[in-house]
């Protein structure tokens, strides 16, 4: 089920700042796995069919992406709330434009097809009175839009059809269960920490955040627990040098 995100929508462009203290867990954030990645990476979890996505997409990952370390990398996943084999299609396709390295030329058109220029806005066709009719109905479909915007689709059914691809789609799959990811837009910071949007105030204050999260927490923990068996390995060596007085 594809949830409104509104306090996402309300994000601001003012650059308002705050300090690690300032965040606090299982209010900001919420650590959802004991282990991360081991390289720092900001994953959104999304959908095409998720107007507030759309919106996401246009008006503030450019922002986000702008914000983020230089360290930091980002990948987006696409969930499966439809449980159809045309929801398959559509994740299979965002991931044939990353294996094409063509997601910056199709994103937009693909959010597009399926939703309306209008979804660019937050609108919401599930509204009365609001009905869109999506493009994307079949591979075909989505072969037709690829093609539209200059991308080869000579190779795309072997590619949809490949093992490649489809490992790709489990991934995605088996980590949306393990990180319960119930509403779209959702991020995920090193695959151990979720992002509470509800509680961010400024993209300035989101940006922080991810960045803590993605190069600080962690680092930190791991200089106190060094430091912690630091000051045991002295005190032992003390202890031993009283018992020889």
């Amino acid at each position: 089920m594809l949830k409104p995100l509104v306090a996402a929508m309300a994000l601001t462009l003012i650059p308002l700042a705050a300090n690690a203290a300032d965040f606090i867990e299982g209010k900001h954030y919420t650590q959802i796995a004991k282990k991360g990645s081991e390289e720092p990476k900001l994953t959104e979890f999304f959908s095409f069919y998720c107007h507030n996505c759309f919106s996401m997409e246009t008006q503030y990952l450019p922002d986000i992406k702008a914000g983020l370390n230089k360290e930091v990398s980002f990948d987006n996943k696409h969930v499966d709330f439809m449980n159809s084999d045309l929801g398959t299609e559509v994740m299979k396709s965002l991931a044939i434009m990353q294996e094409l390295g063509a997601t910056e030329k199709l994103t937009h058109p693909m959010f597009a097809a399926i939703q309306g220029e209008e979804g660019a806005h937050g609108h919401d066709h599930s509204a009365p009175g609001h009905k869109h009719t999506s493009a994307i109905n079949s591979r075909d479909d989505i072969k037709q839009l690829f093609a539209a915007n200059g991308v080869d689709v000579s190779q795309y059914d072997a590619l949809a059809d490949s093992k490649k691809i489809n490992d790709v789609i489990a991934l995605w799959r088996k980590q949306q269960n393990e990180f319960a990811i119930q509403s779209v837009p959702s991020f995920v910071v090193n695959d151990k920490y979720m992002v509470n949007l509800g509680e961010i105030r400024t993209l300035g204050e989101l940006t922080d955040l991810i960045n803590f999260l993605a190069t600080e927490k962690d680092a930190k923990q791991d200089e106190g627990g060094s430091l912690g068996w630091l000051f045991l390995a002295f005190a032992g060596v003390a202890a031993v040098s009283r018992r020889r007085r």
